[in-house]
């Protein structure tokens, strides 16, 4: 596939899950990829690994999404090697399944931060290039839990709230200079937070969905190829709902 080819991206949380199929997605499709990832270097190696076997050569960056002096290194690195970025996906969350009588202040901080923020900050520092060049995609990746009325941690659902209303301020705000910003919802899916969950609970998502069976990193990561690519010409703010028909 050539759909990508020679896209610039950067997606955040590239190293493992979902951000590292989309990586791999995209590596496919034709494009130059960089991805972040918080600490785990033996992830962030394998990610690079299989990258280098699709025939790419990613640029790794260590950091948190929620410090602004990362991303600005992050961003100017990639400028500098490539001379701009075409493609942002703000990828990377994290989130604890606490009800909120068990939820630290400071585990809530830490889950608007880097769900809330950290997209705040890449986009911010990525759109001057994407402004003077008059083209770029920015895709946040949400969740079901903002989406459907669901048993959620109140502070994730809290924070992929508030990415749904930050995709749709940003859309309308950089639309006049062809920027599509749009928020891709998984539900639950292979990897990420159905393994964190009690498994009665994973049981009661497939008993209310269509399609009865979890999702595939795969999966979303090829729509995601699509949302990012010049094939998707007339979609902003949109919201996309890619969850087994929960």
């Amino acid at each position: 596939m050539t759909r990508l080819a020679g896209k610039r991206c950067l997606i955040t949380g590239g190293s493992r899950g979902l951000g590292r199929a989309m990586a791999e997605a995209f590596a496919a499709a034709g494009a130059k990829v960089a991805f972040t990832y918080r600490s785990d270097s033996n992830d962030a190696e394998a990610a690079r690994a299989s990258l280098r076997e699709l025939g790419c050569e990613p640029l790794v960056f260590r950091g948190s999404v929620a410090d602004s002096g990362h991303v600005k290194e992050t961003v100017a690195a990639i400028t500098a090697a490539w001379g701009g970025i075409d493609v942002l996906v703000n990828n990377a969350g994290i989130t604890q399944i606490l009800p909120i009588a068990l939820l630290e202040e400071a585990d809530f901080d830490a889950v608007i931060a880097v769900n809330v923020k950290g997209p705040y900050l890449f986009s911010r520092a990525v759109l001057r290039s994407m402004i003077r060049a008059r083209a770029g995609h920015i895709l946040n990746i949400g969740s079901f839990a903002s989406e459907r009325v669901i048993e959620a941690p109140v502070h994730y659902a809290a924070a992929k709230s508030a990415l749904r209303g930050m995709t749709e301020a940003l859309a309308r705000e950089v639309g006049r200079y062809n920027i599509k910003v749009n928020l891709l919802s998984p539900g639950l899916l292979d990897c990420g937070l159905a393994r964190m969950l009690p498994k009665h609970r994973v049981q009661e998502y497939l008993s209310q969905a269509s399609l009865g069976r979890l999702g595939t990193a795969k999966e979303i990561a090829e729509l995601a190829a699509f949302l990012v690519s010049d094939d998707n010409s007339f979609m902003a703010a949109a919201k996309i709902v890619a969850d087994g028909g929960l």
